[in-house]
């Protein structure tokens, strides 16, 4: 009786005007007895049209709930007068800026519940002001990230909702904090120490995600999530994918893989660059100049199926330009890798006779200058022999049965035109070289030699374009053509004729294809053939016509037998003679001539008829 008495007092105590003066006008307040006999004051505010928390909250206030205002920013130490204060409700408000020193003088605060906000960032350094923070609710916010140094502030916290935020990932430090959660001790009977809400983010399922879905497998007792089954929202390929159902791999920084660190390459040919590494995610590949040139080159990217990251830079005809060091990059989020390349550009060797700067070799003048730019073409077939000739594999004469010998060499390193009386009685001996096709297997060469004997042996150099190895065919002496059998249809050849064992030169190569000629031939016969068959189209209904004719008069005359019907139905035949005097005249036929010119003789009787006084008379016949 006595304590239903006191509460009654207290209720009217707290409806008296002096006992709530203190309470802001937009709010309601209501005081609580606790089982400890104590008091606690709430004080609630739902005014739609506030603004900014109200000053004159009662310091004695233990709960604080302003909830479906329009807030929009919680000034600094806002709260501090309110001690004793242990929740502070803000749901649902329109609140996107919080003050670090929000909860400057909340010693006494156990929780802090700001969802349904706009918040896109929090202030963690705040709750180290709250050391007695046990819940925090920031669901239904826009928080795209947790910043790692948080979890130096969440250590004391045994709830803590962040769903339904913009989260993609946690840092690695803010699960290192909850480890020690999930493998201490649990005592039966007691509340399970954490509990978690991550559900309803966006979760970016990369290696980044790895710790977090480890996190989840380890499931403790001492552990408890809100909701359980997360799920992937990226990439498009795992989107829907619970975490339970993937295969992730732990982040690694890139690590280059092994490979050549020097390059030498000949001028003019081409040079593929090729870098390898591996790492998760898989590396970004690219490719500089260590003296900062631009790259003269293309760039290819590919991945093998162990998982290792390609990048080729493909340098097609290489000067000297290109040398240098080329510096290939690997990156990831986790770091950078870099190797360096050398490329070095081999140049011919320069002749005893002339000798200079190794750039003054290609371009001394326009003449040579000229035959480099042919050499570009057909030099990597030409061998370089500056000594003693290395065809000399076997006999310098062919057999007298005319086969053709064929021998293999390995090509060199093109050189400079061959200096020296022999080079100079070389390039007169061999002219004028020219291909003539065949068939698809075949080729024939012909060439020229004004001032070469009948006993000057030639030897003929082939090959594939773009292969090193030639092949040599032997000729025999005083021949100056060739036909070359065994070739592959519809391919490029490069063809050299040159006095044996010595070095042909630029105006003795030529390069050929075996489908030319004959494509050449074959149009040819098609024109033919449609020639032909034109004029017989049109010459056969004539000819049949007058044929025809003909057999209708020679049967009419058979009939009537009249010599003077044959003459009117007949016009009289002119021929083109020659008189004694040697002077063409035109003279008039007679009708027996007439009737031996339609007669069915053989031709051979024309001609016999047509022969008088030993001179032949030239006759045209329809």
């Amino acid at each position: 009786m006595r304590v239903a008495v006191g509460m009654l007092w207290l209720l009217a105590l707290w409806g008296h005007p002096k006992a709530q003066g203190s309470c802001p006008s937009q709010c309601s307040c209501s005081l609580h007895i606790l089982g400890d006999g104590s008091k606690a004051r709430t004080v609630v505010c739902s005014d739609p049209d506030m603004t900014l928390p109200p000053a004159s909250v009662p310091p004695d206030t233990s709960r604080l709930r302003l909830e479906r205002t329009a807030i929009r920013r919680v000034p600094g130490e806002a709260f501090r007068p309110l001690g004793r204060l242990e929740q502070l409700w803000l749901p649902y408000n329109a609140l996107s800026e919080l003050s670090a020193l929000m909860l400057r003088g909340l010693r006494r605060l156990r929780e802090l519940r700001l969802p349904g906000n706009r918040l896109a960032t929090f202030p963690w350094a705040a709750l180290k002001d709250a050391p007695q923070l046990r819940l925090l609710d920031l669901q239904a916010n826009r928080l795209s990230a947790v910043p790692p140094e948080a979890a130096r502030f969440l250590g004391n916290l045994t709830f803590l909702d962040l769903s339904n935020n913009q989260l993609m990932r946690l840092p690695q430090e803010l699960l290192a904090t909850w480890a020690h959660v999930q493998t201490g001790p649990f005592l039966p009977g007691h509340r399970t120490k954490l509990v978690l809400g991550l559900q309803d983010n966006p979760w970016a399922c990369d290696c980044r995600l790895y710790d977090l879905a480890l996190f989840l497998e380890g499931w403790a007792p001492n552990l408890a999530f809100i909701e359980a089954r997360l799920k992937c929202a990226s990439p498009r390929s795992l989107a829907g994918v619970a975490f339970s159902q993937l295969e992730l791999r732990k982040c690694q920084s890139p690590e280059l893989r092994p490979g050549v660190a020097s390059v030498r390459s000949p001028l003019g040919s081409a040079v593929l660059l090729r870098c390898g590494a591996t790492g998760v995610p898989g590396p970004e590949m690219s490719w500089r100049r260590a003296n900062g040139r631009p790259l003269n080159g293309t760039v290819h990217q590919e991945v093998s199926s162990d998982g290792t990251s390609w990048s080729l830079l493909g340098l097609p005809a290489v000067s000297p330009l290109d040398s240098g060091d080329y510096v290939c990059q690997a990156k990831n989020f986790l770091g950078v890798s870099e190797t360096v390349i050398k490329l070095a550009i081999t140049e011919p060797p320069a002749s005893t006779e002339r000798s200079g700067s190794p750039g003054a070799l290609w371009a001394r003048t326009a003449e040579e200058a000229e035959a480099a730019a042919y050499n570009k073409m057909v030099a990597r077939h030409v061998p370089d022999i500056p000594g003693p000739a290395v065809l000399a594999t076997g006999p310098p004469v062919p057999n007298m049965k005319g086969e053709l010998t064929l021998q293999h060499f390995q090509m060199g390193i093109p050189g400079e035109r061959t200096s020296g009386p022999a080079g100079r009685q070389e390039a007169r001996m061999v002219r004028s070289l020219k291909v003539v096709g065949d068939t698809y297997q075949s080729v024939t060469l012909v060439w020229k030699t004004p001032q070469a004997g009948n006993t000057t042996s030639f030897s003929v150099l082939y090959t594939v374009f773009g292969q090193r190895n030639m092949r040599r065919v032997a000729v025999q002496p005083g021949k100056t053509s060739v036909t070359i059998h065994g070739l592959a249809p519809k391919t490029k050849y490069v063809a050299c004729v040159c006095v044996w064992d010595l070095v042909p030169q630029k105006e003795q190569c030529v390069i050929f294809s075996t489908d030319e000629v004959v494509d050449a031939e074959a149009t040819q016969q098609l024109i033919n053939v449609v020639v032909i068959s034109v004029a017989v189209v049109i010459a056969l209904p004539l000819t049949v016509l007058v044929c025809c004719g003909a057999v209708q008069r020679r049967c009419h005359k058979c009939h009537t037998g009249g010599a003077a019907e044959a003459t009117g139905a007949y016009v009289s035949l002119e021929r083109l003679g020659h008189s004694e005097d040697g002077s063409e005249e035109l003279s008039q036929h007679s009708l027996s001539e007439a009737d031996r010119l339609l007669s069915a003789r053989s031709s051979l009787d024309s001609q016999v008829l047509g022969t008088r006084g030993g001179r032949r008379i030239n006759e045209y016949f329809c």
